[in-house]
């Protein structure tokens, strides 16, 4: 009896995992975000390699947190800037967050290799300013790994994020250039 109930228990733990449903949702702990500024006085690029997502291949949701104080400048002084309460006072809004959908998940195969045009449409959060935002993209299928690249534009002072005078105000474009790159691994 005893061997019974152990052959069993092990039978029902095996077909437990066996059985499981896989699952959809993929994770991307290394994405990277860049922006682009460009002026006549000064172009300013920042990348964040901190950047976690989240794909869930049936339905095409879609989320991105990025810790705004790990984007990185060349000079100290624009890092400075930018972590400041006159720019996006990081210290006070330390994320910031897109919540969207692949609108075309039924065009892209997440289990052949291949690229496929993505349009994705969301709400991007910055500084606790939600807005809406849409944008074209790519997904690439390849050896198991999904790459998820992007761009778009984004206008500062929709999050009010905006400089009058001063240096910043000739020096920081008014709209940048956001650009996407997040590789998940397919289970």
């Amino acid at each position: 009896m005893k061997k019974t109930t152990v052959l069993f228990t092990a039978f029902v733990a095996i077909a437990s995992f066996a059985f499981k449903p896989a699952t959809t949702k993929l994770v991307s702990n290394d994405g990277h975000i860049s922006f682009f500024s460009h002026t006549s006085f000064e172009d300013i690029t920042s990348n964040n390699y901190k950047v976690v997502s989240t794909l869930e291949r049936e339905t095409g949701e879609i989320v991105f947190v990025v810790p705004m104080q790990s984007f990185e400048f060349e000079k100290a002084l624009m890092q400075k800037h930018f972590n400041s309460k006159d720019f996006l006072d990081t210290k006070n809004y330390p994320k910031a967050k897109f919540v969207g959908k692949i609108t075309n998940p039924e065009e892209i195969d997440f289990s052949k290799d291949g690229s496929y045009k993505a349009r994705v449409e969301g709400e991007l959060t910055i500084r606790d300013i939600t807005k809406p935002v849409s944008t074209s993209g790519l997904v690439s299928v390849s050896n198991g790994k999904i790459t998820v690249n992007s761009k778009m534009t984004i206008t500062l002072a929709d999050y009010n994020i905006s400089f009058s005078k001063g240096k910043p105000s000739t020096n920081v474009a008014k709209e940048i250039e956001v650009t996407t790159i997040a590789v998940y691994k397919s289970n």
